[in-house]
């Protein structure tokens, strides 16, 4: 099995559980005031959803999907809309991979490794619209 396919199924165990989303924000917001801040007035039940999109996103861009919906997502987070700074998707990818290890019950450090390496390429694509 590729890390591609080991990734998706993984995901598939983590999203069993909406907590995977709640815990996920917890972790992510806890890693900075600045992110924090930056949901103060969000609706979180449409944004864990947004998240949920997201990651499958980033796992079916990996596993071959055209590009086209991470470079939308790309530029609605430049400079000119949301802002998200580019160092800002290292502490994202951090949060993600703690979320996962709590949730997946067949984490192991190579599985770590294999999300790294699956979501690493999209989330560059992304963050390179800055």
């Amino acid at each position: 099995m590729n890390n591609t396919d080991l990734v998706f199924q993984s995901y598939g165990r983590c999203c069993r559980k909406d907590e995977f989303f709640v815990d996920f924000y917890d972790f992510f917001m806890s890693s900075s005031d600045t992110i924090r801040n930056r949901f103060l007035k969000t609706d979180m039940e449409a944004q864990r959803h947004l998240l949920r999109n997201g990651i499958m996103q980033l796992i079916l861009h990996a596993r071959g999907m055209s590009d086209r919906k991470l470079k939308a997502l790309g530029e609605s987070h430049n400079r000119n809309h949301y802002d998200i700074k580019p160092e800002w998707y290292t502490l994202w990818l951090e949060a993600l991979l703690k979320t996962v290890r709590q949730h997946d019950p067949d984490y192991t450090p190579e599985l770590g490794k294999a999300w790294r390496d699956v979501l690493n390429p999209g989330i560059d694509l992304i963050r390179g619209a800055y």
